[in-house]
């Protein structure tokens, strides 16, 4: 494992490998470095080499970081995020990944009303049906996208996934191109797309590659790029 200098270079480099095989603009996907339990140090580094958007999936961890590292970064949401704690997430984050029920987008709404602040968001959408994974299933996606255009605080911006586990990138494609084409639908029904390009968030360190040729734009990568923890 290299430094995270040569690790995130590695990656950029995949990024646009896996973008040109599928003739897309590798300037269409962007990396979300994925920083939880990872030290300050690590994270500097990152913004060392022109990093900017990062994830975080526990809200104290990253209320820490986001108070230490100062401004001009991303901060984006991508574990489960409870009703409760959307007040403080509102505040800290810039992006939720990961919203998945109206009572936490209505929780959300407030909050930011109250802030006077416009979130960006994507549906998290459980591709594989899994009972441990949050997420909406993929039927009910459009009645969740319909009630949160009723909020005008947030932006429903696309779609997010965490397919099932497998040692084999190949055998995550499916889920990838289902949600692909679920967005695809969605937009084909006003759903998607009112406020720029629709956005897919899918894979991770041992699949991105395949996830970017599915339509990935946006890609969470940790342990491939500052090693396991």
């Amino acid at each position: 494992m290299g430094t995270v200098a040569e690790n995130i270079e590695a990656i950029r480099a995949r990024i646009r490998a896996a973008a040109e095989r599928a003739g897309r603009d590798p300037d269409s996907v962007r990396l979300v470095a994925v920083s939880k339990r990872q030290s300050l140090a690590a994270i500097r580094e990152a913004m060392a080499c022109g990093q900017r958007v990062f994830g975080e999936n526990y809200l104290q961890e990253a209320e820490e970081k986001v108070a230490a590292l100062g401004q001009g970064l991303v901060w984006h949401c991508i574990g489960h995020l409870q009703s409760n704690k959307a007040r403080i997430a509102a505040e800290i984050f810039d992006c939720i990944e990961t919203l998945d029920r109206p009572k936490l987008a209505k929780a959300l709404e407030i909050r930011l009303a109250e802030l006077g602040k416009i979130m960006p968001i994507l549906v998290q959408v459980n591709v594989g049906g899994e009972a441990q994974k949050a997420g909406v299933a993929p039927k009910d996606a459009g009645q969740l996208c319909r009630e949160l255009q009723q909020l005008s605080h947030l932006r429903l911006q696309g779609l997010m996934t965490m397919p099932p586990f497998a040692e084999d990138p190949e055998e995550s494609r499916g889920y990838f191109r289902q949600l692909r084409l679920l967005g695809e639908e969605l937009t084909a029904q006003g759903l998607l797309g009112q406020h720029g390009p629709v956005q897919l968030s899918m894979g991770m360190s041992g699949d991105f590659e395949v996830a970017i040729e599915e339509g990935a734009t946006l890609v969470r990568v940790g342990t491939a790029l500052f090693g396991e923890r």
